[in-house]
């Protein structure tokens, strides 16, 4: 479930018979509750709303939901390995075959 670009993490509750969810992807700590799915999703778009009024009001900035980007810094030679063989049609799940080793040259297996 989605919101404003916040997503919900939920789970049902056999102690408490309802709903209880999270926000999800960020450091802040938002939960919220329902006891049907409609009350679940009314509950979690009323706490991205509350959310972000009260940081407005505070002055703070929200902590903003992961952007699906994962950015890495490392040398330029590993970088150029990736990139050729990315032209070689890698698959992500292949980069395990790319072996990296504290000192060059830097081998990369392609199968």
């Amino acid at each position: 479930m989605t919101y404003k670009n916040y997503t919900a993490h939920i789970e049902y509750s056999e102690d408490g018979g309802c709903f209880v969810g999270r926000i999800a992807g960020i450091r802040d700590i938002i939960t919220f509750d329902g006891e049907s799915v409609q009350e679940i999703k009314k509950a979690f778009e009323e706490a991205v709303d509350f959310y972000l009024t009260s940081c407005a009001k505070k002055g703070d900035t929200p902590n903003r939901p992961f952007t699906g980007r994962f950015m890495v810094r490392t040398s330029p030679e590993l970088h150029s390995a990736i990139a050729m063989a990315a032209k070689r049609t890698i698959r992500a799940s292949t980069l395990g075959s790319l072996r990296y080793v504290a000192k060059w040259p830097i081998f990369i297996k392609v199968q």
